[in-house]
């Protein structure tokens, strides 16, 4: 069993592990979580190790709604012990949802909402987020209808992905000003190889109270320590579908990350979640995982490592702030 360690997500009471799992894999084709039987494995094996934060989205799986369906299956009986946590509206895709464009409109938040909790076998979602900005919606009726759904009970807090550090300010000021719940997390690629959001929204987030939740924390599986300019596991997701991440990455940088992990006697998993958890605001690391092994690793580098001041410097030399 992990010694996992835990935090509160921004100024607010909710309580999330520092490591999360992302559940972008569930029904995923080609991988081991495709099937049922193989995401209730992980998911098990995670609440097991002491991860709460399970964090999916409406457009996750093969299908629309797959991986919250499978979600919903595995969770009988364990409901409570977790933080569940999903999107709505994301506009780059599509919808069974008649929308006509507007994603964060108080008629798509109420129906999306319905049709989650009724994926997900649940009467309430812990962290409910806005997958990404929509420009037909002023940002006070979607905080608008999200308050509805907070005062009946069916979400209970809300958060937002994919904003600008203004958008992360406006909803803010917006919520003082109306009198609504705030967002309490901000959802964002975050990564050694992504550090943008460190210019301003990072601080932004920590400045207002905002839980910060890294997407792709691990730039797909690079910062593993799995991988090597000549390549790494025939089954793993980069290989099969995104080789292009090995044959682009900055090796040179990466091997002397490699020695500056083995320097210190601590895998490159285990350093780069460290570094990542000494960020400011910094909520929850959220990894993805398609077997009980790697639910293991992940959970056990929550608390492995603490990178020191010049830990932190050395690592900027190595991955500079672009």
């Amino acid at each position: 069993m992990t010694d996992m360690t835990y935090r509160s997500l921004g100024d607010s009471g909710l309580r999330v592990s520092s490591v999360g799992i992302g559940c972008n894999n569930f029904g995923r084709p080609g991988t081991a979580t495709e099937e049922q039987a193989g995401a209730a494995r992980v998911m098990h094996a995670a609440i097991d190790h002491g991860i709460t934060l399970f964090d999916t989205a409406d457009i996750y799986g093969y299908a629309y709604g797959r991986s919250e369906e499978m979600m919903g299956l595995a969770l009988a009986g364990r409901r409570d012990e977790i933080v569940l946590a999903t999107k709505f509206g994301h506009t780059d895709y599509e919808s069974p949802i008649p929308h006509w464009g507007a994603r964060g409109s108080r008629r798509y938040v109420r129906l999306a909402v319905e049709q989650s909790l009724t994926r997900l076998k649940t009467d309430w979602i812990d962290l409910y987020q806005l997958h990404t900005p929509d420009p037909l919606t002023p940002i006070e009726e979607t905080l608008a209808a999200l308050d509805e759904l907070i005062d009946e009970g069916k979400i209970r807090y809300i958060g937002h992905s994919n904003f600008s550090a203004w958008q992360l300010v406006e909803a803010e000021l917006i919520a003082q000003l109306h009198g609504h719940p705030r967002f309490i997390s901000a959802q964002n690629e975050f990564n050694l190889l992504t550090r943008g959001a460190e210019d301003e929204l990072l601080p932004v987030a920590d400045r207002y109270g905002v839980g910060f939740l890294p997407w792709f924390p691990l730039y797909n599986g690079l910062f593993t320590g799995k991988f090597t300019r000549d390549g790494g596991p025939s089954d793993s997701r980069i290989m099969r579908q995104r080789p292009h991440l090995v044959e682009n990455a900055p090796w040179d940088a990466m091997e002397r990350y490699a020695a500056f992990c083995a320097d210190r006697g601590v895998g490159m998993l285990e350093a780069t979640i460290g570094w990542m958890l000494s960020r400011p605001a910094m909520g929850s690391v959220i990894a993805g995982a398609t077997s009980i092994e790697q639910v293991a690793q992940n959970a056990a580098a929550a608390s492995a490592w603490t990178p020191s001041a010049r830990d932190l410097d050395e690592i900027d030399d190595i991955f500079p702030r672009s």
